[in-house]
């Protein structure tokens, strides 16, 4: 069956849902050892789908994609059901998705190029950039290092296989100095900061909203960000095994087109977007505000541009021996759903 032809309702005419929060879908994925959506027996006998029998099970970081979608009123009578998983950054979420536990999550530019390498069978199916500027390293107030040089023997925190991973690098690069050359302390954000604020570590590097809680509440100096050397882009990421079926297919083209709804919502509407960020991380309003007037967020299709510019980063890290080796990223993107977002991407709003 082609599962293109599998279509939900109209956008503007919202089936009355409910968000789950229930275990029933994730039983339904563990019983069938990862190899079923729990989704089938939503397809009719004449191949329409029922999207009130889907249940949709979305990995999410805290402040991420249900925060978004809250904000902006788009989880607002859903024709399905969602599920939510938190993960405090990309790496695991995308452990758990290639495991079977996810039909789709958001994650930022780098995870999905490790889990690539790792021959995880997944496809990044939505796209947007944020621009590099909250992609940071930051440093002690009193601190004396100056600039990304003056890490070199540094200590450095990184949550490895994140965004904020490939920005180290490019950053060292940029400045002369090998990856290997610096000490790499393997910590999530909760972890980071707290050797930040105890004075365990030489530098930090990070992505919003942490840059700004450093910068706030640390009095941190960010000595380099990623505004010329990231390229910004955050993802959504579906499984092989939810893109194959066509019931959880047709929630897709319905959630990821919400998703880029909210996205282009949050960049007119940023103190409302900061407020409700801040209700859910629990962050102090000032901080999610500049996290957000930091992030001017467009909406792209998944074509050529993204994947080279994926790619580029992906043989950095081969370069640099932090993947093992050369791989292309091409067949982990497809464009399935750009004509689902197509009407919020940049240059297509009016």
């Amino acid at each position: 069956m082609n599962r293109r032809s599998i279509r939900p309702p109209a956008r503007r005419t919202r089936l009355t849902g409910l968000v789950a929060t229930g275990l029933v879908a994730a039983l339904a994925l563990s019983a069938c050892g990862g190899d079923a959506t729990g989704n089938e027996g939503a397809v009719n006998d004449d191949g329409s789908v029922d999207l009130s029998e889907v249940t949709l099970i979305v990995g999410d970081q805290k402040g991420g994609s249900k925060a978004l979608l809250q904000a902006s009123g788009l989880l607002d009578e859903l024709p399905y059901e969602v599920q939510w998983q938190e993960f405090t950054s990309g790496p695991p979420l995308l452990e758990a998705l290639g495991a079977g536990s996810l039909h789709v999550g958001g994650v930022g530019n780098t995870p999905p190029l490790f889990a690539a390498a790792a021959k995880s069978e997944l496809k990044v199916v939505q796209a947007a950039t944020y621009g590099g500027l909250g992609d940071a390293i930051v440093v002690p107030a009193d601190s004396d290092i100056d600039e990304v040089s003056d890490l070199e023997g540094g200590n450095i925190a990184v949550a490895q296989g994140s965004s904020a991973n490939y920005n180290l690098l490019a950053q060292l690069q940029e400045a002369g100095v090998a990856y290997s050359d610096v000490e790499i302390q393997n910590l999530q954000p909760a972890d980071a900061l707290a050797a930040f604020s105890a004075g365990h570590i030489d530098a930090w590097a990070i992505w919003e909203p942490f840059t700004s809680q450093a910068e706030i509440e640390e009095d941190a100096t960010v000595i380099a960000d990623g505004a010329e050397l990231a390229n910004g882009y955050t993802f959504q990421v579906a499984s092989d095994e939810a893109l194959a079926d066509p019931a959880t297919t047709a929630a897709l083209e319905d959630y990821l087109a919400r998703i880029a709804e909210a996205q282009v919502w949050s960049s007119t509407h940023k103190e409302e977007w900061a407020k409700v960020w801040a209700d859910e991380t629990g962050l102090p309003e000032d901080v999610t505000l500049a996290a957000v007037m930091k992030r001017d967020i467009q909406v792209v299709p998944v074509d050529q541009e993204v994947i080279e510019s994926e790619q580029q980063m992906a043989d950095a890290f081969v370069a640099n021996d932090l993947l093992p080796e050369a791989f292309d990223v091409t067949p982990f993107f497809i464009g399935d759903f750009n004509e689902f977002t197509a009407e919020f991407t940049a240059g297509s709003q009016g």
